[in-house]
């Protein structure tokens, strides 16, 4: 078994040239196995005037058509699935909150591919064989719980399943086992962080938290840092994608989340076009899985907003391209007195303010035809109201109006959190 800081040394650090030799042989294969599969695809690729045959390279990726979360709706439940019923072993599927859901079916294969970039993911945080992991997000529908599981027993973990929620009871297992890794949404490990608080409890053996699923500001990753005593890593993945940790995660440099290029390729798209952003400017990222069977994505359409950071070696050794932490979804922008801004800009400045809490609502109302926001916020008693306008008018250019809470005053809401809410006539948030 490999003990070292790499799952797959050989393919994690595969030279450039190597690198795109692979990704062009298996993007033949995967467009190839989609048209002969699936007569959706095959439509869209017809439709867009492509023989697959001429597909040879990346280089010709631009030329093959674009997907969104429409289409996998568009096929609920398994129109886009490119296998006979008779291989799919599991399902997953997003929580449908906002209509029909995206559903991920997955062959054997799948598991497996999904399992190596998970403990990929694992050995580059530091994790080795042995070391006990508490996997907190659920075990059901939503992939979180069975992607972290598949990838702790690929990379020989010692598995404290506990799934959601219970969080004193969380605290107890982690310390009666030693638990060395903890994984979870964000807004978990924030819970996780002040219920520890609130019993006067440490963790002395918890060294290294694995957090994804939800935006992930700087300021918070800070927070959790502090006040778990973690090394703090943000990985990535979605539904579509085949699950958390399939697309990547940030290594000990921190400096990016290393996409892991040799399963998936990825591109930089002007949002709403199919004109590509050069290396370092913001923009969609769209992705095509590589070595996927069940149901693989060809140039989709994340909605996620990133860049670039750099294709260069890493200080870790690892070649993957690294793109910046995710600063939110291209529908996810608002616009509040003729300011642009995201929520994670909002999350960004409050969490620089000392004693300020991790829960926050950002709600947006109409009155009168004319957008406003509202930002309320938990912190101690020494946080004022005045202080906390005065650092969000620093930070979006106009001061929004909001109330301070104590700590733990604000609703939570089980899973991931929700932040922005919009309060309607009748006076509800929704």
């Amino acid at each position: 078994m490999n003990t070292g800081e790499y799952f797959q040394e050989s393919l994690e650090t595969i030279s450039p040239n190597a690198l795109q030799a692979m990704q062009s042989e298996r993007l033949r294969n995967i467009v190839r196995h989609v048209y002969e599969q699936n007569e959706v695809m095959r439509n869209q690729i017809q439709q867009r005037g492509i023989d697959p045959e001429n597909i040879q390279s990346v280089e010709d990726i631009s030329a093959l058509p674009l997907m969104n979360k429409d289409l996998f709706r568009q096929c609920y439940p398994l129109g886009l699935c490119c296998t006979a019923p008779s291989q799919l072993v599991e399902m997953h599927m997003s929580s449908g909150s906002t209509g029909t859901p995206v559903v991920m079916p997955y062959t054997t294969a799948d598991l497996e591919q999904w399992a190596e970039c998970m403990a990929r993911c694992y050995r580059m945080a530091g994790a080795r064989p042995g070391d006990p992991i508490q996997i907190t997000p659920s075990f059901g529908l939503f992939n979180g719980g069975f992607g972290m599981y598949h990838g702790a027993r690929a990379a020989g973990l010692f598995i404290i399943p506990t799934g959601a929620g219970n969080t004193p009871r969380q605290i107890k297992l982690a310390k009666d086992f030693g638990t060395r890794i903890l994984t979870g949404v964000v807004s978990y490990g924030i819970r996780v962080m002040e219920v520890m608080q609130e019993m006067h409890e440490q963790l002395p053996s918890l060294k290294i938290g694995i957090f994804g699923a939800e935006v992930f500001s700087d300021s918070m990753k800070k927070k959790i840092t502090n006040g778990l005593c973690v090394e703090v890593f943000d990985i990535y993945g979605m539904t579509e994608t085949g699950g958390v940790g399939t697309l990547g995660m940030d290594c000990k440099a921190h400096n990016g989340i290393h996409i892991w290029e040799d399963h998936y390729f990825v591109e930089i798209l002007k949002p709403g076009s199919e004109e590509p952003i050069p290396d370092g400017q913001q923009g969609e990222l769209v992705v095509t899985s590589l070595t996927r069977q069940a149901l693989p994505v060809i140039r989709f359409r994340t909605g996620d907003l990133t860049c670039i950071l750099s294709r260069k070696t890493c200080d870790c050794g690892r070649t993957h391209v690294r793109v910046a932490p995710i600063t939110g979804r291209v529908d996810d922008m608002l616009i509040v007195k003729g300011v642009n801004f995201f929520p994670k800009q909002i999350e960004q400045a409050l969490m620089q303010i000392p004693g300020i809490g991790t829960n926050y609502q950002i709600i947006i109302e109409e009155i009168e035809g004319i957008q406003e926001v509202t930002v309320n916020v938990e912190a101690e008693s020494s946080v004022t109201g005045f202080m906390v306008e005065k650092v969000l008018k620093e930070a979006l250019g106009f001061s929004p109006k909001g109330d301070v809470y104590p700590i733990g005053k604000l609703p939570r809401q089980p899973g991931k959190a929700q932040r922005v809410f919009y309060r309607a006539k009748d006076g509800t948030l929704r």
